[in-house]
């Protein structure tokens, strides 16, 4: 006699094919995959195609996209709006190394769309921007160092990758002088020295340490959303209290957009903020997953090109991405598309807050409706060591038993939930929130048996597994 599943239990992925391509992959890709972030060791997911909302896995199991590829993908997968753009554009070449209408275009709208940046250039990924930026501010001030705040994530340059995430809070230092703490080997002791740690929303340290150290440091970069910790928001007037001390002691502001630019607002979080710094960086959502991405400012410190700083790339403005950046930009400047993505959102934070509150588990949202965590904890989150106190294994246990409930959240809890202009549909929307509630119900009661423990790459593992 078959017996009846346990009432909260999972159903089971179908995962034959992707345990084969997982060990074929291994042979020629560290780690089976072309990124550190997507080895998930043995639960790593190969993705056979996506459409709107939607992914399907090699497999064949489907998946609401709650990752939307970390966020480029905001109007959602093979939106033919932009897609039959692209297809048209591409078909007169690619790649010139001569500059295209559609680069002129794109960097065009970038001005519009923001107000506020005169120039711009494309590159290919985030990284290139925020380096280039960087690069940029070093020459302008004739200063070398610059400030980034403990938890930001600003690609994989070695200049970015200094106190990112470490898991222990420790690494980062004492709280009165954070330690550059290099994220992996092979960066250059000399380089790291050149990045100051700062503790985000902590305004005053942040004068102290200009006051200390100004006349080295050419820029502080910022995400103006802590986009590494599930979104931590600024306190009320941290931004424009952090742009007026960086004008009184003559250090540029640089916003990294790379996930909160045409997302936040179609100015980016420059506008909701009301913020003018004095360059960005931008990627992701201007694109909508095409690998589009640019930098800018204003005009007299973009001057610095072409003749004094060195910039350049093949493939910086290809006709694909190009092409990609001026149809996502036209449709997020014309359409409600936005509204559209912070509604849904908002919708769905309240399903949550619907299933969480007779929980009784405490619990906080963070960021912004369009890109949006939720932190296991009592006291709002206000800067990257507080991400150590909330319980992230109960989260991740979560994400882990969403994924086989048929929605993919990142499995981390560092990484935000991505809301795309295709996740308005209503069946959409409820396989979510249905999703999350027996994902919750089953970590809670897995907890009270004993507990589950949930492995860095999101498999699960038995109590005390390593």
């Amino acid at each position: 006699m078959a017996t009846e599943p346990a009432a909260h239990s999972a159903p089971s992925l179908r995962r034959d094919r992707q345990h084969a391509m997982y060990q074929r992959a291994l042979k020629s890709l560290p780690g089976g995959t072309d990124s550190n972030f997507r080895a998930w060791g043995d639960s790593t997911i190969y993705v056979d195609r996506g459409k709107g909302g939607l992914v399907w896995d090699i497999d064949g199991n489907e998946y609401v996209d709650l990752r939307m590829g970390y966020g480029p993908v905001i109007l959602g997968h093979g939106d033919a709006r932009v897609d039959d753009y692209v297809n048209e554009r591409m078909r007169q070449g690619v790649s010139f190394s001569l500059t295209s209408e559609d680069e002129v275009r794109a960097m065009e709208l970038v001005k519009e769309l923001t107000g506020w940046v005169d120039m711009a250039r494309m590159t290919v990924s985030g990284t290139e921007a925020t380096m280039h930026a960087m690069r940029v501010a070093r020459a302008y001030t004739g200063r070398e160092k610059i400030v980034k705040f403990e938890g930001q994530y600003h690609g994989v340059h070695d200049y970015a990758l200094i106190s990112v995430a470490p898991d222990n809070m420790a690494e980062l230092g004492s709280e009165d002088a954070p330690t550059a703490l290099a994220w992996g080997r092979g960066i250059p002791g000399a380089v790291a020295d050149t990045i100051i740690p700062a503790r985000y929303n902590r305004i005053e340290r942040l004068r102290r340490l200009f006051e200390e150290r100004g006349h080295e440091i050419a820029a502080v970069i910022v995400e103006p959303v802590l986009g590494n910790a599930q979104g931590i928001m600024p306190r009320p007037g941290f931004h424009k209290e952090m742009r007026a001390l960086t004008e009184e002691f003559g250090i540029l502001l640089i916003f990294d957009e790379v996930k909160t630019g045409f997302r936040f607002a179609r100015g980016g979080a420059a506008e909701y903020f009301g913020i003018t710094p004095d360059l960005a960086t931008f990627a992701k959502a201007m694109g909508n997953g095409y690998p589009a991405a640019a930098f800018g400012g204003r005009a007299e410190i973009m001057a610095m090109l072409p003749d004094k700083v060195s910039h350049g790339g093949t493939y910086a403005g290809n006709r694909v991405a190009a092409a990609a950046a001026v149809a996502t930009l036209q449709i997020i400047r014309d359409t409600n598309a936005l509204e559209t993505i912070h509604a849904t959102g908002r919708t769905i934070q309240d399903g949550l807050k619907e299933i969480l509150d007779p929980v009784g588990i405490p619990y906080r949202f963070t960021g912004h409706p369009s890109m949006f965590g939720i932190m296991f904890r009592e006291e709002e989150a206000t800067e990257y060591r507080d991400w150590a106190t909330t319980d992230h294994e109960l989260y991740d246990a979560i994400a882990v038993g969403m994924h086989a409930r048929g929605a993919m959240p990142e499995p981390d809890s560092r990484e935000p939930w991505f809301m795309c202009e295709a996740h308005a549909d209503a069946d959409i929307i409820d396989r979510v929130l249905t999703a999350f509630s027996e994902s919750v119900d089953a970590a809670l009661e897995a907890r009270a048996h004993g507990g589950v423990h949930v492995t860095p790459h999101g498999g699960m593992a038995a109590p005390g597994g390593d």
